[in-house]
Parts: structure tokens; C-alpha cells; sequence
């Protein structure tokens, strides 16, 4: 008799328990284990800004969108070398071709603009070489 006593006097006190438990988590429901979880692309382009390497990965972008932003021949003609505070480098082969480039270089920014965005090249400089 001590004995159920005993198991009904601690089921009891799990029953209160677990009651309490309840009450203080705010419910029957566990918290979603995926509600602290970021996926990295949220913070990666922050990231890429704050150790200076975004300028990397718009290089590599400008080099993939050249050709459709300065045209086939042009692009035969110059590389992109550096795009740093939204100044965009490029090297040129011949001389002729850098006075062209400098004629038609605010076309040149508008190609850009849109292909990168607004605010990605601010001013164009051409390198013989």
C-alpha cells in the first residue's frame, strides 16, 4: 500500500511537472529548431564588402558580361583588368583603339550600367598594353 502510494504521489508530482513546463514554454509545441538557421547569402555580400572581396566577384562578372556590354569586336580588342571603387580598368592593345574607346566611352558606361547595376562603374580608364 506504501508502495502505490508512493507511485501515485510521484506521477503526481510529473504530472505537475510537466505542467509547469508546458506553462512556462509558452505551449505543447517544442520551438522550431530551424528558427535561428541562416542560409549564407544573407550575409556573404556583406561579408565579401566588409574583407574587400566584392571587387573580385564583380570582376569576374564584368569579365563574363564584356562581350555583350562592349560588343564583339571591341571586346577582341581589350581586357577588363580591375574594377576598384567603381573605376573600371582596361588594357588595350593599340593606341587607336584607346582613342576610339575614349570617344565612345560614356556608351561604354551605359552598357555597363546596365549590365552591372548603377552604382558598379562610376569612370573607365584605358591602358595601352
Amino acid at each position: 500500500m506504501a508502495n502505490k502510494r508512493q507511485q501515485s504521489k510521484s506521477t503526481g508530482n510529473t504530472r505537475a511537472r510537466v505542467k509547469i513546463l508546458t506553462e512556462w514554454r509558452g505551449g505543447i509545441d517544442p520551438p522550431d529548431p530551424a528558427r535561428n538557421i541562416h542560409k549564407p547569402d544573407e550575409f556573404l555580400s556583406d561579408l565579401l564588402k566588409v574583407i574587400g572581396l566584392s571587387e573580385g566577384v564583380e570582376e569576374e562578372r564584368l569579365k563574363q558580361v564584356w562581350v555583350s556590354v562592349a560588343g564583339d569586336f571591341v571586346a577582341r580588342h581589350t581586357v577588363p583588368v580591375s574594377i576598384r571603387d567603381g573605376v573600371l580598368v582596361l588594357r588595350v592593345l593599340q593606341p587607336t583603339m584607346k582613342f576610339h574607346l575614349q570617344q565612345m566611352s560614356g556608351k561604354l558606361l551605359v552598357n555597363l550600367r546596365r549590365e552591372l547595376g548603377s552604382d558598379s562603374v562610376k569612370q573607365v580608364i584605358f591602358k595601352i598594353g
